[in-house]
């Protein structure tokens, strides 16, 4: 009895023992099959994103560490960090000394924060109406989109013109509800044209927000809001315990793209308040230094300090965005 106690477990592991390496050299061979398939579609792809943003973003860098001007790129002397802070004779000049840069920072930031917010709520909103079962939903899901689907240039010009303090739409429906009592001037006003702004943009980018929370929903368990609706548990309850933890790892995706987005912003901000200090964010900062004031030295600085302020904000969305979802690595 001993003995076949004994031998019994060393029978059983033995074949266990003569498998292993064979399956652990089966999965090694495939696993390298598999990367080499992978970085063979993706060298195509590398290739053209080095030519077409790599070489720009270098010449970038370089160019801001010059004093080179839009009629003379060729004849640039290096100069060091002056673009960025340079102290000479008692002052201290540079962007990082210019007001209207951190203006145009804070702009960017709020603007971002803002927007993506708003776009995010309403997202959400939509999607969940849009999820519900009721006769035409195809027909509302194709016109949501078409917010989306609008050229952002196209769209600045129709709202500008709807907002504009003259003729505008805008307030002829305020002032015939009697909201107003006087035209108001949408992007003139500094107190209001941000506020414009962000109406535009969050009119134009919450399609994209409720799109892909939307496909999202689609793809969760039935059982689970079957369960509760049985059991009687509050539908808010059910979106914050049950909904909204599931459809995290969309949301994130649909963030980190708004607020790419968001941070970089050029077009419907100038289409709609050109140069304006109250409304002008680091993109319509770098191209006033380089096409309006011909700095490509100085321009070229504001746009290496937009791309590392956007891949700072970035990372650290996306390390937030890991440890929230309980990635290790």
């Amino acid at each position: 009895m001993t003995k076949s106690a004994m031998t019994g477990p060393t029978n059983q592991s033995a074949p266990d023992k003569v498998r292993s390496p064979e399956k652990g050299y089966r999965g090694t061979k495939v696993r390298r099959q598999r990367v080499r398939a992978a970085w063979l579609f993706l060298i195509p792809m590398l290739v053209t994103l080095v030519l077409v943003a790599g070489w720009p973003l270098v010449r970038t860098f370089y160019f801001s560490f010059t004093d080179a001007s839009l009629s003379d790129t060729a004849g640039a002397t290096f100069i060091g960090i002056e673009n960025y802070l340079v102290y000479d004779d008692g002052n201290w000049y540079g962007i990082l000394t210019d007001p209207t840069w951190w203006i145009a920072v804070w702009n960017t930031l709020f603007f971002s924060v803002v927007s993506v917010s708003l776009e995010v709520v309403f997202g959400i909103i939509v999607a969940l109406l849009l999820n519900a079962e009721f006769k035409g939903r195809i027909l509302v899901r194709a016109a949501v989109l078409i917010p989306w689907a609008i050229p952002t240039i196209v769209s600045a010009k129709i709202w500008a013109w709807m907002l504009n303090d003259q003729f505008g739409i805008i307030n002829h429906l305020l002032l015939a509800l009697g909201v107003i009592d006087s035209p108001l001037a949408w992007t003139a006003d500094a107190d209001l044209s941000m506020w414009a702004v962000i109406m535009v943009d969050v009119w134009k980018a919450t399609p994209f927000v409720a799109l892909l929370m939307l496909a999202a929903l689609q793809m969760l368990p039935k059982d689970c809001f079957e369960a509760a609706e049985v059991d009687g548990i509050h539908p808010l309850k059910v979106f914050f315990r049950v909904t909204l933890p599931l459809i995290t790892p969309a949301l994130l995706v649909a963030v980190i793209f708004r607020l790419l987005d968001a941070l970089r912003v050029f077009d419907v901000i100038y289409v709609l308040t050109s140069n304006s200090t109250s409304t002008m964010t680091m993109s319509i900062y770098a191209r006033q230094q380089l096409v309006e004031f011909q700095d490509v030295g100085y321009g070229s600085a504001a746009s290496t300090l937009l791309f590392l302020i956007i891949a700072l904000v970035t990372i650290v969305y996306l390390y937030l965005g890991r440890r929230q979802l309980g990635v290790d690595q």
